[in-house]
C-alpha cells in the first residue's frame, strides 16, 4: 500500500508575494514532511472588497518568479479562474474530489486563526484539511492556545503549530514602501 500524498496549501492574495509567504511554506514543507506546497493566489478575495488589488495576472506572475527553481512549490490558478469570490472551503472541496488520496495541510498565520470561524465554511475546511498555524512573536502563546482549543471543540479542527522565524513584514507594508518611494 502506497503512502498518501501530503500537500500543503498556501493561499493568499500575494499582493505582493514576499519572504514571509515563502518562509511559512518552506517551514511547513520541512516540518510536516510534505510532498509539495501548492500556492493558490486568490482571484477575488471576499475579505478585501474595500481595497484595490493588483490584477491577478500580475500577482500570478510575481508568484511564479518568486518560486522559480523551487521544485516542491507548485502554483495553481484555480481560484483566479473561478468566477466570483474565492473561498478556501470550495477550493479544498474541489481538490479533495480530484485527489481523494491526498491529505491537505492548510497553512495560515496565527492572526488568521482568530478570524477563522467567521470564514465561509470553516467546518468544511476542518473536515478536509489539517490547519497549520504559523506561530509569530506578536501573538500571545496563551491566546493562541485558547483559540486552538476553542476551534478544536466547536469545529473538530485538527490544528498543528508551525514555529517560524519572526520576520515582521506584510504585503501592505511593502505596498506602502513602494508607493512612498522606499
Amino acid at each position: 500500500m502506497s503512502r498518501r500524498k501530503r500537500i500543503g496549501i498556501m493561499g493568499g492574495t500575494f499582493d505582493p508575494v514576499h519572504m514571509v509567504h515563502l518562509t511559512l511554506a518552506e517551514n511547513a514543507y520541512l516540518s510536516f514532511g510534505l510532498d509539495e506546497v501548492l500556492m493558490l493566489p486568490n482571484g477575488d478575495p471576499p475579505h478585501k472588497t474595500d481595497k484595490i488589488i493588483t490584477p491577478a495576472v500580475h500577482r500570478l506572475a510575481m508568484l511564479q518568479l518568486a518560486v522559480a527553481g523551487i521544485p516542491y512549490f507548485r502554483i495553481s490558478d484555480m481560484e483566479i479562474r473561478r468566477k466570483g469570490y474565492s473561498y478556501s472551503s470550495v477550493t479544498l472541496e474541489e481538490l479533495k474530489k480530484a485527489h481523494p488520496d491526498t491529505d491537505y495541510y492548510f497553512i495560515m498565520g496565527a492572526d488568521s486563526l482568530f478570524q477563522f470561524e467567521h470564514w465561509k465554511g470553516p467546518e468544511e475546511i476542518c473536515r478536509l484539511a489539517t490547519l497549520v498555524v504559523a506561530v509569530r512573536d506578536h501573538v500571545s502563546e496563551k491566546k493562541l492556545d485558547a483559540q486552538i482549543l476553542h476551534l478544536k471543540e466547536i469545529l473538530g479542527a485538527r490544528i498543528e503549530k508551525l514555529d517560524t522565524p519572526n520576520i515582521d513584514i506584510s504585503s501592505a507594508t511593502l505596498r506602502y514602501w513602494i508607493a512612498s518611494g522606499h
